[in-house]
């Protein structure tokens, strides 16, 4: 059973941070890509984050870029997502998603297997 299950959303003041989780299982972690996304209500979902298989060589949205930081530890199959100096546009539903290759990109397409998300909201 292929599955991912996201941690770490909450309630959060503009300036706060918070770490999210993405627990991996079913498959070879180290072997795909992973991504984060983001979708709020009323809203297209929309790309945050993804780290290919090695961790390195990083992509990150243009409205997140040097707040967030997309990591991953293959030994534990966990994805994280560390978010600083939080917005209230931050406000969403979070989700991890699997990619369909060893370096997927920006394009919800290039991802196969998806989590049930966290919320965060961040007021102000």
């Amino acid at each position: 059973q292929v599955q991912l299950v996201e941690s770490g959303g909450g309630l959060v003041q503009a300036g706060g941070s918070l770490r999210l989780s993405c627990a991996a299982s079913g498959w070879i972690f180290s072997r795909r890509s992973m991504g984060w996304f983001r979708q709020a209500p009323g809203k297209e979902r929309e790309f945050v984050a993804a780290a290919p298989w090695s961790g390195v060589s990083t992509l990150y949205a243009d409205s997140v870029k040097g707040r967030f930081t997309i990591s991953r530890d293959n030994a534990k199959n966990t994805l994280y997502l560390q978010m600083n100096n939080l917005k209230p546009e931050d406000t969403a539903a979070y989700y991890c998603a699997r990619g369909r290759t060893v370096s997927s990109g920006l394009g919800a397409v290039e991802y196969d297997v998806w989590g049930q998300g966290t919320q965060v909201t961040v007021s102000s």
